[in-house]
């Protein structure tokens, strides 16, 4: 019983990277939220969820992201151009909870996986796919039913044509994720906190 409490409980070095990831959110939020495609910001927000997920494992990177959600919905203007509150009622708002769910999912994968190169790209893809899945069904029927139109197929996939310059982006992003995080995890993770293992030489 112990044990299991023990596992279950945040170390100070778990909030403190937590914490980070946080800050990460925050800034890849806004380094280039000023590049807009239509009323949607650009930003280097999956990127980082990817890596929380990845670096962190499945239950803090979610809980990293639920961090920042939470940061946000409380007033912070954490979240793209510098917004807080309001994201509750944009249609983005299904972005940032696609956030805790990528991360979750990447660290998912990483947990049930040797630390190969071929894992750290299926964590990586299978989050941004999670993103759009997600993320881009929310803000359609938002955008679509606040505008009083009809939900259809057809609108579901015409729509997602203009948001290829994002899909680019973010595939890329995922990718040079899944090239990076295994220097940084060696660095970062040279005992696995939240596998148990050791991956020090």
């Amino acid at each position: 019983m112990t044990t299991q409490k023990s596992k279950n409980r945040l170390s100070a070095r778990d909030i403190t990277k937590a914490a980070m990831f946080i800050a990460l959110m925050a800034a890849g939020a806004n380094a280039t939220a000023f590049i807009t495609i239509g009323t949607v910001p650009m930003t280097f927000q999956p990127f980082v969820a990817i890596l929380a997920g990845i670096l962190l494992g499945s239950r803090l990177g979610a809980f990293s992201m639920i961090g920042y959600a939470a940061l946000g919905l409380i007033g912070a203007p954490v979240f793209a151009q510098f917004t807080g509150t309001a994201v509750i009622v944009s249609p983005t708002f299904g972005f940032v909870l696609s956030y805790i769910l990528m991360a979750f999912s990447a660290g998912l994968i990483m947990e049930r996986s040797r630390r190969t190169v071929p894992a750290y790209f299926t964590a990586s893809f299978s989050a941004i796919t999670i993103c759009y899945v997600f993320g881009y069904t929310y803000w359609y029927f938002f955008f679509t039913l606040s505008a009083g139109g009809a939900l259809s197929m057809g609108g579901y996939l015409a729509i997602l044509a203009t948001w290829i310059p994002f899909i680019i982006k973010d595939l890329i992003m995922a990718g040079v994720a899944a090239v990076i995080a295994p220097r940084i995890d060696k660095a970062v993770n040279r005992r696995n906190t939240y596998t148990g293992t050791s991956t020090a030489a």
